[in-house]
């Protein structure tokens, strides 16, 4: 039991992780290394000063549906987490944390429909950028979807698991 704990806490904070990168940086779209799109900027690798040079992304609907369910997303697995550790030590022998399920399983939840829309939509999100032929998604974009099925594993995990002492 000891060893699923440990397990599940370390799943957790994993996915939190990678939820948060997939969120903050830079790497939704590529093109050719030099330039790249994410959820808050467009930016663009300037030889001379050997530094990003990064301007807001343009606003669409399509982009503002995709931050706010990626924020949400993080929102949910952090809140998780902390019901968590406090149903840990609060929660009577014998209790389930379906809470913490709940609400790791929305947090995918948000992070599919987020991944979703960004790849159903990128032309739309995208639209002032450069052409999309030459480019690809990035790893935070690959992050993102990666996250989703953790997410729900570890969802289902907190449901069925049954606290102990």
């Amino acid at each position: 039991m000891a060893y699923l704990l440990m397990f599940v806490t370390l799943l957790h904070l994993i996915t939190l992780a990678m939820q948060f990168i997939a969120t903050m940086e830079k790497s939704w779209w590529e093109w050719d290394g030099l330039e790249n799109s994410d959820l808050w900027y467009n930016c663009r690798f300037d030889n001379f000063t050997e530094s990003w040079l990064c301007t807001s992304s343009k606003e669409t609907d399509w982009l503002h549906a995709v931050q706010i369910l990626m924020v949400i997303s993080v929102v949910f697995s952090s809140v998780s987490f902390l019901v968590f550790l406090g149903q840990l030590f609060t929660m009577s022998k014998g209790g389930l944390f379906y809470f913490t399920g709940l609400c790791q399983v929305f947090a995918g939840l948000t992070a599919f429909s987020a991944a979703l829309i960004y790849t159903l939509n990128n032309r739309e999100i995208l639209q002032d950028s450069r052409e999309l032929t030459s480019g690809h998604f990035g790893y935070c974009f690959i992050l993102a979807w990666v996250c989703v099925p953790l997410l729900l594993l570890s969802g289902v995990i907190y449901v069925h698991l049954r606290k102990k002492e």
